[in-house]
C-alpha cells in the first residue's frame, strides 16, 4: 500500500515533465502575444480560457511547467552540490568530536536563519530581480538542508563496522567518504532532493508573485497567480488553474519523497 505515493509522485511529476517537454517544442497559441480576446471563458479553441491580456491559459500553463523545472533542477542541484559534502564533513569530524563539525554547524545555523524570499529581496537589490536570483536564492537557502541530512545519515554510516575497520587499517578521511559514505547516504539525500525540489517550486512561485524572480513577461505559475489578483472579484477561475498546477506539483515530489522513503529505508519496509 505504502508504494501508492510513490506511482501517484512519479504520476504526477510525470505529467509536469511531459507538460515542460511538450512546451519546448509546441504551444496551442502564442504564450506572450497579447490578443483582443480577453477572459474568455473554457471552450473552443481555448479550452481553459485566456487571461486579462488575451493570451491563452493552456500555453501558459505549459511554458510555466518548464521554468519550474528549470529552477527546480538548478537550485536543487546547487543546494545539494554544496550542502552534501559539507554534511559529510561535519559528520566524519564529529565522530571524532572535531572543531570542524562545530564550525561547519553554525555557519548553517547562521544561512539556515535567512529565508529564501529575504535572500531573493538582497540579491534583487544588488543583481536585480531574474529567474537566476530565484534559483541561486532557493539553492543557497536549501544547502542547510541537505547539509543537515548528509551530516546525520554521515554519523550513522561513520559508527558502521566497514568504517571502523576502514579507519584501522590507516585509510584516509576522504577516501571513507568516497568509498563508503557517499554511497550509503544517496538514497537519504534522494528523499532530500524529492522533497527539496517541492519546496523549491513553492520558493519560485512566491518569488514570482511579488515580482523577485522570473521577469513578468515571462509565463510562470507565480506570474500567472499574480496576473489573477487584479481579477479576482470578476474572474477568480483564473487563479485555479496556476494554483492547482503548483499544488499539483508540490504534491507529486512530497509524495515521491515519502514514497522513496519507504522503499529505500528497511526500518520502514512492510514485513511480509
Amino acid at each position: 500500500m505504502r508504494k501508492i505515493q510513490l506511482y501517484t509522485g512519479l504520476a504526477l511529476i510525470a505529467l509536469v515533465i511531459a507538460a515542460g517537454l511538450v512546451s519546448l517544442v509546441w504551444t496551442p497559441f502564442d504564450p506572450i502575444r497579447v490578443t483582443a480576446d480577453r477572459l474568455l471563458d473554457p471552450g473552443w479553441p481555448h479550452l481553459l480560457g485566456t487571461d486579462a491580456m488575451g493570451i491563452d491559459i493552456i500555453s501558459r500553463l505549459l511554458i510555466g511547467a518548464r521554468y519550474c523545472l528549470i529552477v527546480g533542477i538548478i537550485s536543487v542541484s546547487l543546494a545539494a552540490i554544496a550542502g552534501v559534502p559539507m554534511g559529510v564533513l561535519a559528520g566524519l569530524s564529529g565522530a571524532r568530536s572535531g572543531w570542524v563539525d562545530e564550525v561547519v554547524m553554525r555557519v548553517n545555523d547562521v544561512v539556515y536563519a535567512f529565508p529564501a524570499l529575504l535572500l531573493a529581496m538582497l540579491l534583487a537589490a544588488v543583481a536585480g530581480a531574474s529567474t537566476v536570483t530565484a534559483m541561486v536564492a532557493i539553492g543557497v537557502a536549501t544547502i542547510p538542508a541537505f547539509a543537515r541530512v548528509a551530516r546525520a545519515a554521515t554519523l550513522e554510516v561513520a559508527a558502521s563496522d566497514f568504517v571502523l575497520a576502514a579507519r584501522a587499517a590507516g585509510t584516509t578521511k576522504w577516501s571513507i567518504a568516497v568509498r563508503h559514505v557517499f554511497p550509503n547516504i544517496a538514497p537519504v539525500v534522494g528523499v532530500q532532493a524529492s522533497v527539496g525540489f517541492a519546496m523549491a517550486i513553492l520558493a519560485e512561485a512566491a518569488l514570482s508573485y511579488l515580482g523577485l524572480g522570473t521577469p513578468r513577461g515571462t509565463p510562470t505559475w507565480g506570474g500567472m497567480l499574480r496576473d489573477a489578483q487584479d481579477v479576482w472579484y470578476t474572474q477568480p477561475v483564473q487563479a485555479l488553474w496556476p494554483g492547482l498546477a503548483i499544488a499539483l506539483a508540490v504534491l507529486g515530489f512530497n509524495l515521491l519523497g515519502d514514497g522513496l522513503r519507504d522503499v529505500l529505508d528497511p526500518r520502514l519496509r512492510e514485513v511480509r
